[in-house]
């Protein structure tokens, strides 16, 4: 297990001690490597969550759904939650002007809560897992 996997099995199980405890091994190390496989995660998670006629309204209600679900939602900074899913779903240009610190907790937040209403299996995950590893190799 890499601990890019040991950090989306945490978010999935709501670990946050040991999600926490991850990042910041991660932060130690530069994320190295660490950045493209979130970002494959996240892609597919966005993906098996909303279906492909999902529409920009639709994005926009599950942003607000979960930014009222969070004890600090209003923290959370809605345009770039809605332009990061919308990138993930085929719009890309909508990323390209977030900050890359930004995104990085966006992408783990949303990541996490996707994983967490999925309800994965433990072989479920491991399969989730490999397949966003799968998919940060394609793009190194």
């Amino acid at each position: 297990m890499t601990i890019l996997g040991d950090l989306i099995r945490a978010l999935a199980d709501a670990d946050w001690d040991r999600a926490d405890s991850l990042v910041e091994e991660l932060d130690r190390a530069n994320w190295e490597g660490g950045l493209q496989v979130v970002g494959a995660a996240f892609a597919v998670a966005v993906n098996r969550h909303f279906g492909p006629d999902t529409t920009p309204a639709d994005v926009a209600r599950f942003v607000s759904s979960a930014r009222a679900s969070y004890h600090d939602g209003g923290t959370l900074p809605a345009l770039e939650m809605e332009g990061l899913i919308r990138a993930a779903l085929g719009d890309p240009a909508l990323a390209d002007n977030i900050a890359p610190d930004i995104a990085l907790g966006v992408e783990v937040f949303i990541l996490g809560l996707l994983l967490q209403n999925a309800r994965l299996t433990p072989e479920q995950l491991d399969e989730f897992v490999a397949e966003a590893e799968r998919t940060a190799a394609e793009y190194r």
